[in-house]
């Protein structure tokens, strides 16, 4: 199938071969014949499977001809809700590569930055706007964004929104949009309490569901190595030294935890760049451009701040924090060999991370390689480590008395 046949037009098409698109994925074809035809949905795809264009299309081809709308009387027509900044903005990005050959008007809103500016993007007029929910609720707030004329919401890595907590702010915006729109709900994974929200809000939804949630690429190749928790940082030195090679993202578990190992890295003479929650946006936007740019070849992060975010030509993933939810495990690894190209995922495993590796590998349905010619291995028989303290209780037994008071003082009485 190409996109022609899926009765996009002329303006869309051309824009789209020029970024050298030339077949739908899966996920587009299921998805833009029903959302042309004004259907709820909800779709279950990972992440690479080419989900943002699935819903850009359809909307940029039915705003088509309410494009000439003088500038300051344009509405937001479409509204995009993205749980983080990065991928908010990834998502403004293909929906200007998509619509370069409209009048349609794009724009994004998102915490961490000032305000202002956002507001001068509204003023102007906007068909689409994509947003972060606590920065849109916020310009609501102030009247500067009117969600009177909103004909499509979509709600992008809907799994991700709930984990973060956003939930009633969710709600809060499809109630503030009109009650004829249609819903678009996307996930990568579908949940009971994601579940929970498409019966509140979506009507009669048609269900797409790309691929089982639990398959990995049959293009990763998956490496396993069991090492006792203080070795990690040598072991990343060694597999970072030997064996790896290209781009490379590392997933560690706290924001602490990625920090440590950026200055590692950095010492050892390692070009590296790290995003987490507590970075500024802009720093985290000036890590992913150097890293997009190849300025620097390793980016740390943490799963929040990488969720989504759009990296070509990654030829490794590593597992340094293994994640005790096995679909993120699948996440992460997801992030190489896309498009038909081959990948390599590395998992770092303590003894207190092996039930995680259990879930992993049952998740899906293999056993990863297990890499045991490495410098720093794990005894087998090696329990969890339990940090206790050193101290042993108090110095004064109770009941007993001090040192001071057993000396024979002259009392005055």
């Amino acid at each position: 199938m190409s996109f022609k046949d899926l009765k996009l037009n002329r303006p869309l098409l051309r824009a789209v071969a020029e970024a050298g698109y030339d077949n739908p994925t899966l996920v587009q074809e299921k998805s833009i014949p029903l959302i042309l035809e004004k259907r709820d949905v909800i779709v279950s795809a990972q992440t690479g499977t080419g989900k943002t264009a699935a819903f850009a299309l359809p909307i940029l081809q039915s705003l088509f001809d309410s494009q000439d709308a003088p500038k300051k009387g344009k509405q937001v027509k479409a509204l995009i809700i993205s749980p983080t900044r990065e991928l908010a903005s990834q998502i403004e990005e293909n929906f200007k590569t998509y619509s370069s050959y409209t009048n349609l008007r794009t724009g994004v809103i998102y915490g961490g930055v000032s305000i202002e500016p956002q507001k001068e993007i509204l003023k102007k007029g906007l068909d689409i706007l994509i947003a972060t929910p606590g920065r849109l609720l916020d310009l609501h707030k102030q009247d500067y964004v009117n969600l009177d004329y909103v004909e499509t919401l979509v709600l992008d890595e809907a799994d991700l929104m709930l984990d973060m907590g956003f939930i009633d702010d969710v709600k809060k915006i499809e109630r503030l949009c009109t009650k004829e729109k249609q819903v678009l709900l996307f996930s990568a994974t579908i949940p009971y309490k994601v579940e929970q929200l498409a019966n509140s809000i979506l009507t009669n939804p048609e269900r797409i569901e790309v691929a089982q949630n639990s398959s990995t690429s049959k293009n990763v190749n998956q490496f396993l190595y069991f090492v006792p928790k203080k070795n990690k940082i040598e072991l990343c030195l060694h597999v970072l030294r030997n064996t790896i090679k290209g781009n490379i993202i590392i997933f560690r578990r706290t924001k602490f935890g990625v920090d440590k190992l950026e200055q590692t890295l950095l010492k050892n003479g390692y070009k590296v760049t790290s995003i987490h929650g507590d970075k500024s946006q802009t720093a985290r936007q000036e890590a992913l451009d150097s890293f997009k740019k190849g300025e620097t070849n390793i980016l740390i992060a943490t799963d929040v701040a990488a969720r989504g975010i759009d990296i070509d030509n990654l030829d490794a993933v590593v597992n340094f924090d293994l994640p005790n939810i096995p679909e993120t495990y699948v996440h992460r690894i997801g992030r190489t060999a896309r498009a038909g190209k081959t990948g390599m995922a590395y998992a770092f495993c303590s003894a207190d991370e092996k039930t995680y590796i259990q879930s992993i590998q049952q998740l899906i349905h293999l056993q990863l390689d297990v890499v045991d010619d490495h410098p720093y291995p794990l005894d087998p028989k090696a329990k969890p480590e339990v940090h206790k303290s050193k101290r042993t209780g108090s110095k004064h037994k109770k009941g007993r008395k001090s040192v001071a008071s057993k000396k024979k003082k002259k009392r005055w009485y």
